[in-house]
Formats: C-alpha cells, structure tokens, sequence
C-alpha cells in the first residue's frame, strides 16, 4: 500500500518543525462534533505573527483500539478485529 505524496509531504513538514523546535499542542474544538481535540501543529512565522498549521490530533483513549495497522501477510489490506 502505498502513502500518498501529500502526506509524505506533510511527515516532512512535521518532521522539520520537530527537528527546529516548532511544534505546538494545542486545544481545539472538532468542527463536526464540538468534541475537544488536542493538535498537533507546526508553528511558523508570518509578518511577526505566529501561524499554527495543524497535522492531526492525538488519539482518544488507547491508540491501539484506535487504529486499525497494515496486515504483513497482504499488502493492500488491513487486519481487522474479527480475524
């Protein structure tokens, strides 16, 4: 399975705000649910002001029930639970 070229492009970007010490957490709302989610974000300059550039929020709860990996035995697919 292959990753997509935006978001091996966005790991970069996260990557090198990690690497320069720009990253953020930040508390913010989910636009769908209202639900409090905590971001991860890349901070930058622009005219003095600080820009936020948000990657993705931590997991709720356990990570590991969260997510479902890539199955080693079938290279388009996923394990899923009930196998």
């Amino acid at each position: 399975m292959s990753i997509p070229a935006h978001a091996s492009t966005n790991f970069q970007t996260l990557l090198r705000a990690a690497a320069d010490g720009s990253l953020a957490l930040m508390e913010c709302l989910d636009a769908a649910t209202g639900t409090p989610r905590y971001v991860i974000c890349a901070v930058g300059r622009d005219n003095g002001d600080y820009v936020f550039t948000p990657f993705g929020h931590l997991a709720d709860g356990n990570p590991y029930e969260a997510y479902l990996p890539p199955d080693p035995d079938d290279p388009n697919g996923f394990i899923h639970p009930d196998r």
